[in-house]
């Protein structure tokens, strides 16, 4: 499962038109948490940060695997489902 996010969105210093927090877990909302553990907004921020095209994920799953923080301590993820349902109405989704 690809993300939605392309090479070309990343490049650009794109910001979120709008914000609001997850109601209920998704595979996009446990990304999201992910991104956001590690100290960044959603995969669009962390591919302008970091300068990759590509983020490391599980084949399994589509879930990220591993993220760089932005002091390069790596955080590395689990297969299956981390967000667990108390902490998803923390997870912010921008809208772009």
């Amino acid at each position: 499962k690809k993300s939605e996010v392309s090479g070309v969105m990343a490049k650009a210093d794109i910001k979120p038109k709008s914000i609001h927090h997850a109601k209920k877990w998704s595979d996009d909302v446990e990304n999201l948490y992910r991104f956001q553990q590690a100290g960044y907004r959603d995969e669009v921020e962390y591919k302008q940060v970091k300068q990759v095209d590509v983020v490391e994920c599980w084949p399994e799953t589509g879930f990220v695997k591993k993220l760089q923080r932005r002091d390069n301590t790596f955080y590395y993820y689990d297969k299956q489902r981390e967000c667990e349902d108390k902490e998803v109405h923390k997870v912010k989704v921008y809208v772009y």
